[in-house]
């Protein structure tokens, strides 16, 4: 059931009806993620992604107040040339960003919680958040790893943000339940690289294998999302020693610089942009597009009913 207060355009209405296959996206890329106009050029190249792998897209924001779930090129571009002056949402902003009618571009989670409440069950994005480095002290953790342990979203990414603990993120995830499968990997993706060594919990080597397996976690009602990780093109990777170079030097300035909170993604991501001449952007972009497909190919997987065993 969608819920009354989303805005939802006709014919994705119609479409949820009639069981087609939709994929979420996240607007935090188009605002905070790069700059115009080519945060909107990504954006508008990604749907186009997910439709050319026979899915609708459903980019989430929140406009003037209004969840939305399908934004317009207009809105799309309207986020994108306002960038970091629109707010970033995440579950705790929501309440805030509804009441006072404002603009909002949704991160991991709240993406999706709109999606949950819209019926949308695949997600695709870039990557997660997670543990932070010096979480110990800091307990900085990504709110992304709360909503995947409640919210019934299947999300497709390159893995968690490589400026992240990576192996804490991972217990994380494992202590909440979480299943972390990889997509034709045993391992781990490091986002900008393939791979981190670290061992997923399942290996599938199918979008079918993929929605099958969500099926039966929800079939059997084992509420929370799952996380399907998926490795960027080997055309597109980046050596990992490069840009763990390049990561280690953010993170030193942004302690420099008292950088944190909300805020701390963004830096380090501009910051090694910055670092390796613009080469992570275009990891970037390669890999959300890689994911869009996937997340495309797994929504008609799912849209198609069951295929594993019935009981």
């Amino acid at each position: 059931m969608i819920h009354p207060m989303i805005a939802l355009p006709s014919q994705l209405r119609d479409a949820l009806a009639d069981g087609a296959p939709l994929v979420a996206l996240e607007s935090t890329i188009i605002s905070h993620g790069m700059p115009y106009p080519q945060n909107v050029e990504t954006a508008l190249s990604v749907e186009a992604t997910v439709r050319a792998a026979g899915a609708i897209p459903a980019t989430i924001a929140v406009i003037q107040g209004r969840p939305t779930v399908g934004l317009s090129v207009d809105e799309i571009e309207h986020l994108g040339k306002r960038g970091h002056s629109v707010t970033k949402v995440s579950r705790r902003d929501l309440p805030r960003c509804l009441s006072a009618g404002l603009d909002g571009a949704t991160t991991v989670a709240s993406t999706m919680i709109l999606a949950a409440r819209a019926g949308v069950s695949v997600f695709a994005t870039g990557g997660i958040g997670g543990v932070h480095r010096g979480a110990e002290t800091s307990f900085d953790v990504s709110a992304d790893l709360e909503e995947l342990a409640q919210t019934n979203v299947a999300v497709v990414c390159a893995g968690a943000k490589a400026i992240l603990d990576l192996p804490k993120t991972l217990e994380y995830l494992e202590t909440k339940g979480v299943p972390v499968l990889g997509y034709q990997t045993d391992e781990l993706p490091g986002f900008y690289s393939r791979s981190t060594g670290l061992p997923v919990d399942c290996r599938l080597d199918s979008p079918q294998a993929i929605a099958d397996l969500m099926r039966a976690k929800w079939d059997f009602d084992l509420d929370g999302g799952l996380l399907i990780t998926n490795p960027v093109p080997q055309a597109h990777a980046m050596p990992a020693e490069r840009i763990d170079q390049a990561i280690a030097q953010a993170l030193q300035e942004m302690t420099q610089q008292g950088v944190g909170g909300k805020q701390a993604t963004p830096f380090l991501l501009a910051r090694v942009a910055e670092l390796t001449g613009g080469d992570s952007l275009a990891t970037n972009i390669k890999l959300v597009e890689n994911n869009a497909r996937l997340a495309a190919q797994i929504a008609v997987a799912f849209s198609q009913g069951r295929s594993y065993p019935a009981p």
